[in-house]
């Protein structure tokens, strides 16, 4: 055999291996990728969506189980590519069997669909670091500037005022601070015309910088563009949804929910526990780790309830608890429960008393009042601190709410959110 040949051959064998290879990596990503089980509540369609590399098919065996990829017309099979979603629906109890192929053909495993009249989701009491953007310049005060002429002014007083938002800037966005520092410096002494939302309502308004002693141009403005912190991941659901902190991120200065464009959940590392005193709650402190590396997740909302979105693989193969069933209010009662949280530096549970139930839907984020009884927390941390906010709560064997505040007065004393207010977003 030729030298040549010789060549021609081995790379002829390099690439089949090569496309042997990348064929069963495809195969083991996609078969983790996808869950064994999904739950299901009868007649409510449910959504999923998987981080997928190929294409690959989803059969359902049994008419019950109606398959949706974005048509109007449910079909008994689907395709499904990268984020694709894709929805289950099913009128009767019971447990199906849906058929995963990889590009139409390879069947590659069969998942379990839990149709009952319960809904399922993984209690997590995991840390997370927190990355998010506001939507447009949040405007968290106004303050006077000193001119060149040695004048005091303050150029926003009664044009902007804290909590709007400044979403354009002579007609350009403005997605960070350098946006508006570069408008204002370009500017000079020129106006500028702020588009602003004020209270969900649109607007314009007019400025004009002030040149400061030290030669810049200020319009006076105190503004804030994202926000960051450690909290705690309540429930996973096996769809890849996530709730955490059962209470929704403000201002720290203002006080006001941030509105948020999205944003992202990273690792993070919990570095150390001051505790709580009488007055003065305590706080876990704690590294983030930034970079696409350490990334978990996307946030896709913040509300009064708390921060939503969908987490990535990394984090659902991190996840080792069980899915239990969700418990709604009238589960709810005082007594013996447990909180779930990681401030020992592993997943644990922990007893604490519910002292009081508000079935009323008047304080979404107060629905309870809780106190920790377990003395192992309560010598690691004196009760509640700064950070355990969205540790689930569970009650005989149900997820049924979180942690969202601690009393000032008594860091062993708290409150807690019902789970089906977070479950609503």
């Amino acid at each position: 055999m030729s030298r040549k040949r010789r060549f021609i051959k081995f790379f002829a064998a390099l690439f089949w291996s090569g496309l042997v290879a990348a064929g069963g990596l495809s195969c083991f990503y996609v078969y983790r990728a996808v869950p064994d089980r999904l739950n299901v509540v009868v007649d409510q369609e449910e959504s999923f969506h998987f981080s997928l590399p190929v294409k690959v098919s989803l059969h359902s065996e049994s008419r019950e189980v109606l398959l949706n990829n974005g048509s109007n017309i449910p079909s008994d099979e689907i395709h499904l590519q990268l984020n694709e979603p894709f929805s289950l629906y099913s009128e009767n109890e019971g447990t199906y069997r849906l058929n995963l192929k990889l590009f139409g053909l390879l069947s590659l495993k069969d998942i379990e669909v839990a149709v009952s009249d319960t809904k399922y989701a993984i209690p997590c009491g995991v840390p997370i670091g927190i990355y998010m953007k506001s939507d447009g310049l949040m405007v968290i005060g106004t303050g006077e500037v000193t001119t060149t002429a040695g004048d005091t002014v303050e150029p926003a007083d009664g044009v902007l005022k804290s909590g709007d938002y400044i979403e354009a800037i002579n007609g350009i966005p403005a997605l960070d601070k350098r946006d508006m520092i570069e408008a204002v410096n370009d500017a000079g002494t020129r106006p500028l015309t702020l588009n602003i939302r004020r209270d969900g309502e649109e607007m314009k308004v007019e400025m004009t910088p002030v040149q400061t002693l030290d030669g810049d141009y200020k319009l006076g403005l105190w503004i804030r563009d994202d926000t960051q912190g450690i909290g705690t991941m309540t429930y996973l659901c096996t769809n890849g949804d996530f709730g955490a902190l059962g209470h929704g991120i403000s201002d720290s200065d203002t006080g006001l929910l941030v509105q948020s464009s999205g944003g992202e959940v990273y690792d993070t590392e919990i570095m150390g526990i001051d505790k709580g005193t009488f007055g003065k709650p305590g706080v876990m402190s704690g590294v983030i780790y930034y970079g696409s590396q350490s990334r978990l997740g996307s946030i896709e909302a913040n509300t009064n309830e708390g921060i939503f979105g969908v987490v990535n693989d990394k984090l659902r193969n991190r996840i080792k608890s069980d899915a239990v069933p969700v418990g709604y209010r009238q589960d709810v009662k005082k007594g013996a429960a447990y909180i779930r949280s990681s401030v020992s530096g592993e997943v644990k549970d922990y007893r604490i008393e519910i002292q009081k139930v508000d079935y009323s839907t008047a304080h979404k984020s107060k629905d309870m009042i809780i106190k920790v009884t377990d003395p192992e927390l309560l010598a690691l941390t004196g009760g509640i601190v700064q950070g355990m906010s969205g540790s689930p709560i569970i009650q005989d064997g149900k997820l049924i709410g979180a942690v969202t505040h601690v009393f000032i007065q008594d860091s062993t004393r708290g409150y807690g959110i019902f789970i089906e207010n977070m479950l609503s977003h």
